[in-house]
């Protein structure tokens, strides 16, 4: 007699309860605010940069157009 005639999980079966098991727990504390505290330097080195002229002239370009054309 194998072990799927006694109602224990096939071992395929065990890992996906493993998955089951740990998929709603997401990431420790810890590793979230470690996360956070890169995504801010990040952030803060990008947002320090200028704005490239390209982006300027296409933003002054808009404001300098109807609303009619800015849409279409």
């Amino acid at each position: 007699m194998n072990t799927h005639d006694k109602g224990d999980p096939a071992p395929g079966d065990r890992t996906v309860r493993a998955d089951e098991d740990t998929r709603g727990r997401g990431l420790s504390d810890h590793t979230q605010k470690r996360i956070g505290l890169h995504l801010r330097a990040m952030y803060d080195t990008v947002v320090q940069q200028p704005v490239p002229d390209r982006f300027r002239d296409l933003i002054a370009q808009l404001e300098a157009s109807p609303p009619d054309e800015a849409t279409s």
